[in-house]
């Protein structure tokens, strides 16, 4: 896609008081609703998971974690599916600096781009055959008066 067909997002970053159900939803339970944006999306459910279980793993082994990968990728993956405006060194600072927005914000876009399915009902068509029924054609002389047959005469 080309950068003069790009979109902006529908709502912004911060716009949490656009649809506050999203926010109070990110804010109760932040596991939920990045799982939902998640699988809306199409990939697994449990994605998210990894960003949040993978923080205390690697904490655990004193590895530091800036990036969250799933909330970076998941980003990633709507802007790119959408067309929406934006570079991955955005996503990036957006997923470490804001990640609970991060997820409300992808779940207003995915709300907003929701349609209902165009259902298309085919049915199959029963073809019959529309050729006359086969008749035999007698030979001419074959037949004679009604209820004989008559042998022909060369």
């Amino acid at each position: 896609m080309s950068r003069e067909n790009l979109v902006d997002w529908d709502s912004g970053l911060l716009d949490c008081f656009e649809e506050a159900s999203t926010c109070c939803y990110g804010f109760w339970c932040l596991p939920c609703l990045a799982c939902t944006v998640s699988g809306r999306l199409g990939e697994n459910r449990c994605l998210p998971l990894c960003d949040m279980c993978g923080f205390g793993a690697l904490s655990l082994c004193g590895i530091p974690m800036f990036v969250p990968p799933a909330g970076l990728a998941v980003r990633a993956a709507l802007r790119n599916r959408y067309g929406i405006k934006g570079s991955l060194c955005k996503d990036i600072f957006v997923a470490c600096c804001c990640g609970t927005c991060n997820w409300c914000q992808m779940h207003r876009e995915l709300k907003h781009r929701k349609k209902k399915p165009t259902v298309i009902n085919v049915q199959n068509q029963t073809v019959f055959n529309t050729q006359p029924v086969p008749m035999m054609v007698m030979p001419q002389g074959m037949m004679g008066q009604p209820g004989g047959f008559v042998t022909p005469q060369y």
